[in-house]
């Protein structure tokens, strides 16, 4: 005999009464059919289910388990409008993922979208920006403009083109950060929590990069490992402890697939230093190629973690490839090398004796340098998805070198 059962619940937080109807038999392999006469939330459904089972379950009556039968939609906690449409797209739908970065004309954005467009294919891969792209990224591949502050704006992005993966490069460096507070929190805290929301409503794999700038002066700087004291002294580092926190956060209440890797000092001839601290170990090639003399704005014995781009590039596409099992975290070090201006300005001596450097120290840039790692400990990501950095000081040199002489040499020639 049919049984109805009628659950009101009241939520202070909405403001608002919800109502549910179980509609059940009592007869084995049957399934209750669950209809929200309002607004739709996981968690009223999940606490309904528990009390229609103990109901059901209770002295005197000699039913079997309830079985509720629903269909799983990913959700934002954020609260969903009415007349919100939801279609997720599953890898079994696509040969490759479709991938969107924010803050794509950045220092790495161009450059990922590139290895991902080899990977994946050209137009799986979306750049987005607020600034308009130079004529090679534009032709490059998809390119749209992208406002993180927007989050109707975000979330028509990721709907209309049925994004799948979400790299969150957006964000005010360290240097730039300490000069507009105000902007680096809008941009670096508001803008992540609009990101983390539509990658939980649309069921997302999102990669949110940190750095070597997490780190304060109280944590170990010689090796520091992935899990110790942080407490930055930067809004630009407090701005990443925070994202670390949120993804992980996120991926234990909602099951957000977050993944997130702390980057060292990133070196690259492909674009212009970008108001970072360790903007000095890109300056150098360019004002070596061009003019023969470098000011270098840290003390000669500053010794920070660095990287080439193309092994941090590679890392980002590894750790978003790897099998979410193999992941024992959702944030990992990584490193390849550690050097000091003086350092490196001797190896870049060994190809261009003449070079002339010099040191006019910046306080601020010098006092967040000295808060941050002397060195990456690396090992849970080279144990847990086969991390291996392929370029060392003398390979960096020539690399960089060669790349920004190549061009130094074109542009003398036109």
């Amino acid at each position: 005999m049919p049984k109805s059962l009628r659950l009101h619940f009241s939520s202070s937080r909405l403001k608002k009464k919800y109502f549910f109807t179980f509609l059940s038999t009592l007869n084995r392999g049957t399934f209750v059919s669950v209809e929200l006469l309002n607004k739709w939330e996981m968690s009223f459904i999940r606490a309904a289910s528990k009390v229609a089972q103990q109901v059901l379950l209770a002295p005197g009556c000699s039913c079997e388990p309830l079985y509720v039968s629903a269909r799983c939609i990913s959700f934002s906690p954020r609260q969903v409008t009415s007349d919100a449409s939801f279609h997720s797209v599953s890898f079994s739908e696509t040969d490759h993922p479709k991938v969107l970065i924010t803050g794509g004309l950045g220092q790495l954005g161009v450059g990922l979208a590139k290895l991902l467009r080899k990977q994946f294919g050209n137009n799986n891969v979306i750049l987005s920006d607020i600034r308009k792209p130079p004529n090679d990224v534009f032709h490059s591949g998809p390119f749209i403009y992208s406002d993180i502050l927007d989050y109707k704006n975000l979330r028509e992005i990721v709907v209309n083109n049925r994004i799948t993966w979400l790299v969150h490069y957006s964000a005010l460096l360290s240097a730039v950060g300490e000069a507009n507070v105000t902007l680096a929190r809008d941009v670096n805290i508001t803008g992540l929590h609009n990101i983390l929301d539509i990658a939980v409503e649309h069921g997302l794999r999102l990669f949110v990069p940190s750095t070597i700038g997490a780190f304060g002066p109280t944590s170990p700087r010689n090796p520091t490992p992935d899990l110790c004291i942080q407490r930055p002294r930067t809004i630009y580092g407090v701005s990443k402890v925070h994202a670390e926190l949120m993804g992980e956060y996120y991926h234990h209440r909602y099951g957000l697939d977050f993944r997130c890797l702390r980057y060292p000092g990133i070196i690259s001839a492909d674009s212009q230093p970008g108001g970072g601290t360790t903007d000095y170990a890109v300056q150098i090639f360019h004002d070596a190629i061009k003019t023969g003399k470098f000011v270098c704005n840290l003390k000669p014995d500053t010794r920070l973690p660095m990287m080439f781009i193309d092994d941090c590039l590679r890392a980002t596409l590894e750790v978003m490839e790897a099998p979410a099992e193999m992941l024992s975290m959702r944030t990992y070090n990584i490193n390849a090398m550690s050097f000091t201006p003086e350092e490196l300005a001797q190896e870049v001596q060994k190809q261009l004796p003449d070079l002339e450097v010099s040191y006019e120290i910046d306080p601020v840039r010098q006092a967040i340098a000295d808060s941050w790692p002397m060195n990456f400990e690396d090992s849970n990501a080279r144990k847990d998805w086969g991390w291996k950095h392929e370029y060392d000081l003398a390979e960096l040199v020539q690399m960089m070198l060669n790349f920004i002489g190549s061009d130094s040499r074109v542009a003398h020639a036109n």
